[in-house]
């Protein structure tokens, strides 16, 4: 598939698959790093670790449903660990990994790009639970709803270990409301019935990733098998969406700049009182 082709599948489907995208050795040193994060939120990292332990100790997030607090080995089982370009400098690279962004401004059609979200999210072996379906844009506060995500598959994701679940074209029905998105193990991935039977698998080999779009309905099953499965997920967006607080939250955020920009490391976007950035 072409490059004009790719962006107009993207645009009409709302989703992408790329096969390997990263390599056998790209792999393995992702892999090496999750079981490091592991022994960090297990406390087990040796002292000249600590400081960057202590960092990832506050992103990871425990799995809400598991049966056990630990793994086999003592690790404990994690659901997700976010912002880990601020203590993983294996995660911080992926994020600007030239094949990856080549592919995300591609689709944006900007060579601006900033970063709004890296994250690992895990299914520990048997203990990985439910994502309900749901849509990005309906939990973050930018505007228009027009940001990439991309999820790269660190080992192959499977109907049997919670591969993605996504909707194609859903990504035109505009945003809707989706409750939460933690399920259990059995849960159905939505009440909706006429939502759930249109949800189709994505399987993915190791290295591969699926690029969709903000408002793509999504989600995965539980992981039914003795071995996770583990992904790394990255949202970006270019210049063009605006940051639009909520809540009581902060007027301003600074992104990360992961391409073009001059150069610039960092870019702050203040929300206007007009609802503008």
């Amino acid at each position: 598939m072409d490059l004009k082709a790719r962006k107009s599948f993207f645009e009409q489907e709302g989703y992408l698959i790329v096969e390997d995208l990263l390599s056998a050795e790209e792999i393995e040193a992702c892999q090496a790093e999750i079981h490091r994060l592991h022994q960090f939120a297990a406390g087990q990292e040796p002292d000249e670790e600590k400081e960057r332990a202590e960092v990832a100790r506050r992103h990871v997030q425990r799995e809400p449903f598991a049966k056990d607090e630990t793994q086999g080995n003592n690790l404990p089982v994690l659901r997700k660990a976010e912002n880990t370009r601020q203590y993983s400098e294996v995660f911080r690279n992926l994020a600007q990994h030239p094949k990856l962004i080549a592919v995300v401004q591609e689709l944006t059609g900007s060579d601006d790009l900033l970063l709004f979200r890296s994250t690992l999210m895990f299914k520990p072996a048997f203990h990985g639970s439910s994502h309900g379906l749901h849509q990005d844009s309906a939990y973050w506060p930018m505007e228009p709803p027009n940001l990439v995500t991309v999820s790269i598959a660190l080992n192959d994701a499977t109907p049997e270990n919670g591969c993605f679940k996504v909707i194609p074209k859903s990504h035109l029905w505009g945003m809707q409301s989706w409750g939460h998105i933690a399920r259990e193990q059995g849960e159905q991935l939505t009440d909706r019935k006429e939502v759930a039977e249109q949800q189709t698998d994505m399987p993915l080999s190791a290295g591969s990733a699926l690029f969709f779009h903000s408002l793509m309905v999504h989600g995965s099953g539980p992981n039914t098998t003795p071995t996770p499965r583990n992904t790394a997920l990255y949202a970006y967006f270019s210049p063009q969406v605006r940051y639009v607080p909520k809540d009581g939250k902060p007027g301003e955020k600074t992104f990360p700049v992961v391409a073009g920009l001059g150069g610039q490391t960092e870019l702050t976007l203040v929300a206007q009182t007009d609802g503008r950035s």
